[in-house]
């Protein structure tokens, strides 16, 4: 690991792979009436090495993870030298590399999550000391094995309760050859919850759905999910919502309220979507999405964002942000009570649109894998 490096390339220019795209979905689904929507802009604040996820900073700043393995931090004067290079202990190849970065509540804890060189997830912790990593406090968290390189998930988000969540894919392939998504017995394909803080190198929260029982991971909060690649809550109501890539016909959106106990099954490798796949028969509790699109159009892998609570833009607050890796329209749901009432095509293209993020103030950011970052804001 190195800290404060060099600020050069260290790996040329990437893209995904094709098998994020080839195995997965897209098309706005009209299931919901279009209303007006928002007036917006993109307005380019940066240009990064492949950027993958982001997080609000302390200081007002907002954190941004390259692909290769450096962390940069974005703020009034743009985009930093790297805060922290791994590139010598991760692979982009398949769907790897780094993959979410997170702080806890007080700004104290800095959490990476990345694949390591044998193509296992890994999610480590820093202490931080006045806005600044602390390298020497570095310790591994939580690891799990990858049979494939592709569908590692890697978003990790602390909650409202302050707990770390973290997705994993289903351990890749297609067509979830290893049923993961169902069962119990393993992580992947699973939204986790672990408390990082309160055991080494975590605890349990004892109101886990499946605490206590033998057939099942005390980590999983939810399961059926094929690849998470990013999900988020909601700030101003605590919801959780996920953007779950679909196979080949389907992509989808679910959500949790806040009150969740957890313990939700959103159908994978069952159902894809509302629909059956292949032979699958729809779970008696399976939680279907709360909107989903075909891949009519040119779509084909659901980026996950968030509900906009900024200032910025007033007629876009409370409405789920999204976009598609292949297509690049900026969409937004909006929502009541769990119910999408409206689906908006907001009229912008972030290009390959990978990643969001959510500023300390709640603006929105869209990040493309080729490079650029841009901010939403009023056209």
């Amino acid at each position: 690991m190195k800290v404060r490096t060099r600020s050069s390339a260290i790996i040329g220019t990437i893209c995904l792979v094709a098998s994020l795209a080839l195995t997965t979905a897209s098309a706005d689904q009209p299931a919901a009436p279009r209303q007006a929507a928002a007036k917006v802009a993109l307005k380019n604040v940066a240009t990064a090495q492949n950027p993958t996820a982001g997080a609000a900073g302390p200081g007002g700043t907002v954190w941004i993870a390259e692909r290769p393995g450096t962390v940069r931090v974005l703020d009034d004067q743009g985009l930093g030298e790297p805060v922290l290079d791994i590139s010598d202990e991760t692979t982009t190849d398949g769907e790897r590399g780094l993959l979410g970065i997170a702080f806890d509540k007080e700004f104290a804890h800095f959490y990476i999550s990345f694949t390591n060189l044998e193509g296992t997830s890994t999610v480590d912790e820093f202490a931080m000391r006045d806005g600044k990593i602390q390298p020497d406090t570095r310790r591994t968290v939580l690891t799990q094995t990858q049979p494939y390189s592709n569908h590692n998930g890697g978003d990790i988000k602390f909650g409202p309760d302050g707990y770390l969540y973290i997705a994993l894919g289903d351990g890749g392939a297609g067509g979830d050859p290893h049923g993961n998504g169902q069962n119990l017995d393993t992580l992947l394909g699973k939204i986790l919850r672990i408390d990082p803080s309160g055991g080494e190198p975590y605890a349990i929260p004892p109101d886990n759905p499946f605490v206590g029982d033998p057939n099942a991971k005390d980590e999983i909060w939810a399961y059926g999910l094929r690849n998470p690649w990013r999900f988020s809550f909601d700030a101003g109501t605590g919801d959780l919502l996920i953007g779950d890539v679909g196979q080949n016909d389907w992509e989808e959106i679910d959500w949790a309220p806040a009150n969740s106990k957890g313990g939700e099954n959103y159908g994978w490798s069952q159902m894809e979507g509302t629909h059956p796949f292949r032979d699958g028969t729809e779970p008696a509790n399976h939680v279907p999405p709360v909107h989903e699109y075909d891949r009519t159009n040119l779509g084909c892998s659901v980026t996950g964002g968030y509900v906009y609570r900024g200032d910025a833009i007033p007629d876009l607050k409370g409405q789920y942000v999204y976009s598609d890796y292949c297509d690049g329209t900026v969409r937004s749901l909006q929502m009541e009570n769990g119910k999408v009432t409206g689906v908006n095509d907001l009229g912008v293209n972030g290009g390959e649109v990978i990643s969001f993020a959510q500023g300390g103030n709640g603006e929105l950011y869209v990040l493309a894998i080729g490079g650029s970052i841009s901010r939403i804001d009023p056209a």
